[in-house]
């Protein structure tokens, strides 16, 4: 962790911040402006590509027949699906989680790159494919999704969902500064996830309406068209840059030793 993020985090501690709701989100939408087309295409192929290659491997497995069957709506009710299978899934499902976080980070790094009129290219979604950020992001990722994974079931056993979805949000909320903690701040993972929720502890209800206009603006994709959800996720990730740069900001070394 460098000087400038550790004193930021220790003032955080004490006495908090200030977050304009209005200013992030003018911030946020100016940004994503510069990053949605090339974002969404290079998600809408990643997604293409992806989606072949986990078919073609299931198929391979499975064979063509079996997958195709399984597929079809009428046989994926989940109370037609065994434990085991369940318990597979859930397993899958974290493990590819977390191998996709490095491509998380970069739509986050694009939108830094945008502000400060960078170039940024297909190989900015996967440089933090390499350490020491990987292994990072990686466990942070996967300590998140499985705690997310055994909270669910518990409370789908219980037969109460409705509270499913209060539950994964505010994980999601309170981690909302974890990747960028880490591939920004140079934070290990534990240590990313602590400090996101200690940041999300001192300002959650601006930080959640934030987060959920968030997401109202990504679904403006889905109801419009489904493939424009593409070309809306991105800015999900400009907001997250956004909020951490307001919050934590970007200061030099040099700018850092002035001050003091």
């Amino acid at each position: 962790m460098n000087k400038t993020v550790q004193y930021r985090i220790d003032e955080i501690k004490k006495n908090g911040y200030a977050l304009d709701f209005g200013n992030v989100f003018n911030h946020a939408f100016g940004n994503y402006k510069k990053i949605a087309l090339y974002g969404g295409l290079i998600i809408f192929v990643f997604f293409i590509l992806f989606s072949i290659f986990a078919i073609g491997i299931l198929m391979a497995i499975f064979g063509g027949a079996v997958v195709l069957e399984f597929l079809k709506p009428e046989n994926l009710k989940p109370e037609d699906l065994s434990l085991n299978f369940l318990l597979i899934l859930s397993a899958i499902s974290v493990v590819v989680t977390a191998l996709l976080s490095p491509l998380t980070a970069g739509l986050i790094k694009m939108a830094y790159c945008a502000e400060r009129d960078e170039e940024f290219h297909v190989a900015t979604m996967f440089q933090y494919y390499k350490a020491p950020y990987f292994k990072e992001l990686f466990t942070a990722t996967f300590l998140i999704s499985v705690l997310t994974s055994v909270l669910s079931s518990v409370i789908n056993y219980a037969q109460i969902p409705f509270i499913n979805a209060i539950v994964s949000i505010t994980v999601t909320l309170f981690t909302l500064f974890m990747i960028p903690l880490i591939i920004f701040g140079n934070l290990k993972a534990i240590e990313a996830i602590q400090t996101s929720i200690i940041i999300v502890s001192k300002q959650p209800a601006i930080l959640l309406g934030l987060f959920v206009v968030g997401i109202i603006a990504t679904m403006v994709g889905f109801i419009g068209c489904c493939i424009g959800i593409v070309f809306t996720i991105p800015f999900m990730y400009s907001l997250y840059y956004a909020m951490y740069n307001e919050i934590i900001g970007f200061e030099s070394e040099d700018e850092f030793e002035e001050k003091i």
